[in-house]
């Protein structure tokens, strides 16, 4: 029960510094915690279920494989894959997950679009934008949309928003920078859309480190693994 409370807490803890900082802000958009748990057993998923958490990410397609099926209460929680996916995994994600958040091209699109109607599955997607630049992150370029808004053309992929990482660094302008650029794109592709297109409303942006500074851009998801959990557990039980 200890590390349950620890963990209950560390929730509560998250919620309350979101809505205060809204509150400094003069936002009210509804945030959404996913709950980051590679690396760590599915007791511990289990126990974050437990705590109230409705929504857990993984990171890898076979992590996911092994994990899920030992989680308890697993059907309760939304579950989104928010890593690389392979191509040759895509099949099994689409299978595993409830929603994909790291589209990270058109062909990655493609292929999910092209194996969620053989599965006759329609899956909930967000793109993933490369709003820093880094060369070692995946992800679509910010300076065009064309390749984001054909996504939205593919059958069977239900496109709800933008995701980004936050640059690797301490500056906390260079991440707000970041951050705000991926709402600008969000509102870029959404004046673009024909007048009866569901408009884009998701923006996930924000993960242990950084997911205030997200809050405060417009951010409706934040994938928190560290500030819940503690530290990743080094050695995978699979």
């Amino acid at each position: 029960m200890g590390y349950e409370n620890t963990i209950r807490k560390n929730i509560l803890r998250i919620q309350e510094k979101i809505l205060n900082v809204q509150e400094k802000t003069g936002k009210n958009q509804l945030v959404t915690i996913i709950g980051v748990t590679k690396t760590h057993p599915p007791e511990t998923a289990s126990l974050a279920i437990e705590a109230g958490l409705t929504h857990i990410g993984e990171n890898r397609v076979q992590e996911a494989e092994n994990k899920f099926v030992n989680i308890e209460h697993a059907n309760n929680v939304i579950k989104h894959m928010i890593g690389h996916l392979q191509s040759n995994k895509v099949k099994k994600a689409i299978k595993l997950f409830d929603s994909i958040d790291s589209v990270d091209s058109l062909k990655l699109a493609e292929n999910i679009s092209k194996n969620a109607q053989k599965l006759n599955k329609t899956i909930p997607v967000l793109l993933e934008i490369n709003t820093s630049g880094e060369n070692q992150k995946y992800g679509f370029d910010k300076t065009g949309t064309d390749n984001i808004l054909a996504c939205l053309e593919k059958k069977n992929l239900k496109v709800e928003g933008l995701m980004t990482i936050g640059p690797h660094t301490k500056n906390a302008q260079k991440i707000r920078d970041a951050f705000s650029e991926l709402k600008k794109i969000l509102d870029k592709i959404n004046s673009q859309l024909p007048t009866n297109h569901k408009k884009l409303d998701t923006l996930s942006m924000g993960m242990s480190g950084d997911y205030l500074i997200g809050v405060e851009e417009g951010s409706t998801m934040v994938r928190i693994g560290t500030a819940i959990f503690g530290a990743r557990q080094t050695t995978r039980r699979e």
